[in-house]
């Protein structure tokens, strides 16, 4: 059979993370509209009787701000280099450009094999699809391209074909009931951060991050889990709690409905909001809150 890992790279907000779970077949990485809802670096793991295809989801490629944005282009720089395969991952719907051609050559240049998946096709004109195809041909790309929708199931058959024709031959990397190797505890926070990216507006989701404190089962089978909510300044928590509580009592709320699917069991949720100030920016914080660092 066909085994090994495939990093899956491209902008912010390309659909990565949509395109994995659903190749997967289950929710291994949080999604949501806005940049940078990916972190850090997650697998996803597609086991058929032919092949096993590792995914490995990366921070989407976008400008450095900060210095947990720095950590973030250097997760992504450093799992290309060290995977059997790349998936860079178009969003065909805002269309292409000579950046997008120099960042595929860019990746493909590293030589490690790599195919292209044109995504959100379902969002588009289909006759757009050849113009841009044709487009990054003539500014050098000569990578296959997959166009592809996951919200509606299209070519993802033969796009998953493509992946496995790049592996190498070899043995299972993870057991057949493997899906992912993120921890439920991880998972918890994830559920949490994706539901705040959902609720609020502007700045603030980015410059949050979720810290689960304790995460034990009961004897009856309930589930007790306590986190924090890290915001940045003062004036955000506010938003992030909202008048009288509601807005957190809300998002709290969404967050254990996705909870409970993902344990399969009756979540208790204990929320809290601290602030820690320019968190983003302070290296001894952004390694206390896990960015970068492997489980």
């Amino acid at each position: 059979m066909r085994s090994g890992t495939v990093a899956v790279i491209g902008r912010a907000n390309a659909g990565k993370s949509t395109l994995i779970n659903v190749l997967v077949g289950e929710k291994v990485a949080i999604v949501s509209p806005k940049p940078q809802t990916t972190r850090d670096r997650i697998l996803g793991v597609l086991t058929r009787a032919e092949h096993q295809i590792v995914f490995v989801d990366t921070p989407g490629l976008y400008r450095q701000r900060n210095a947990l944005t720095s950590v973030m282009m250097k997760t992504t720089e450093t799992v290309s280099r060290d995977v059997d395969a790349i998936l860079y991952v178009l969003d065909g719907h805002d269309g292409v450009t000579e950046e997008d051609a120099a960042l595929i050559k860019k990746y493909a240049s590293l030589g490690v094999p790599l195919i292209v998946a044109f995504t959100k096709t379902d969002i588009m004109p289909a006759e757009n699809i050849p113009v841009h195809v044709r487009k990054l041909a003539e500014w050098g790309v000569e990578e296959d391209i997959y166009p592809v929708s996951a919200r509606k199931g299209r070519n993802l058959k033969k796009l998953e074909e493509g992946i496995a024709a790049m592996l190498p031959e070899g043995d299972k990397l993870f057991p057949d009931d493997v899906v992912s190797d993120r921890s439920e505890k991880f998972m918890l926070a994830e559920l949490m951060r994706e539901k705040i990216l959902l609720k609020y507006a502007k700045e603030i989701p980015h410059g949050v991050a979720v810290i689960v404190n304790t995460f034990s089962r009961r004897d009856n089978g309930t589930y007790e889990v306590n986190l924090d909510i890290v915001c940045e300044k003062a004036n955000h928590k506010a938003i992030l709690i909202g008048r009288q509580g509601r807005a957190l009592k809300e998002v709290a709320s969404f967050a254990r409905q996705d909870m409970e699917k993902f344990l399969g069991g009756k979540v208790f949720l204990t929320v809290y909001v601290k602030v820690r100030e320019d968190w983003r920016d302070s290296a001894r914080l952004i390694k206390e809150f896990g960015y970068g660092e492997e489980e």
